[in-house]
């Protein structure tokens, strides 16, 4: 008998060797492999985006935790290439232009993997450009922009002024989070979103998209 409650505390608990055994353990039972990520490790990271917002657990265990269920999913995900697995959207993430920092971009687009979104991470110091064509690529529903300088977060204005330029405004929504960031400053840019943390990320998202 799978114990999918063990599986979702492993993860919690960021004990990535533990949930790869748990995870084996299920696979080798016969357990569907969509049903292993939804009850075992999507439930944990659930657990873990609740507890994250809540203040209950910080950045270096969610991120182990987001570790662990990784290396659960690397198991699980070669048994799905006949079985197409629900996304819940696509999102594309990336730090504009001049800004290094990618922790909290990181962390985001983990926890909307870990929500069931196909998640495109583009990396740091993007100019205006590198989004328009990841977009033209991936054809997503969001574009997440990161910023945590006050000196880069224009870069945002200038990433939504060029989308309009190229016609590619209405076919996406833009979210924005960042340490100097606010609902105010994505109303004044036109952003269709803000996220504080990015348990509050996956939420809005699912929101855009509903």
């Amino acid at each position: 008998m799978v114990n999918f409650a063990e599986i979702s505390g492993a993860v919690i608990a960021g004990q990535e060797a533990r949930v790869k055994e748990l995870t084996r353990g299920a696979i080798d039972s016969g357990v569907d492999p969509l049903v292993i990520i939804n009850e075992g490790l999507i439930a944990g990271m659930t657990v873990v985006g609740t507890r994250f917002k809540a203040g209950q657990m910080f950045v270096p265990e969610v991120l182990m935790s987001a570790r662990a269920m990784n290396g659960g999913m690397e198991l699980v995900k070669p048994l799905l290439v006949d079985k197409e697995v629900p996304s819940a959207g696509k999102v594309v993430i990336g730090t504009v232009k001049g800004d290094l920092h990618d922790i909290g971009k990181n962390l985001v687009a983990m926890m909307l993997e870990s929500a069931g979104f196909t998640v495109v991470n583009l990396g740091v110091d993007l100019a205006p450009e590198k989004f328009v064509q990841a977009i033209q690529q991936h054809q997503p529903q969001i574009m997440g922009m990161s910023a945590l300088l006050t000196t880069t977060m224009l870069g945002m204005k200038d990433t939504i002024e060029v989308l309009k330029e190229e016609g590619l405004r209405d076919q996406v929504k833009v979210i924005i989070g960042g340490a100097p960031i606010s609902q105010d400053f994505a109303n004044e840019i036109g952003a269709d979103g803000f996220a504080p943390d990015a348990a509050s990320a996956v939420e809005l998202c699912k929101q855009l998209l509903a």
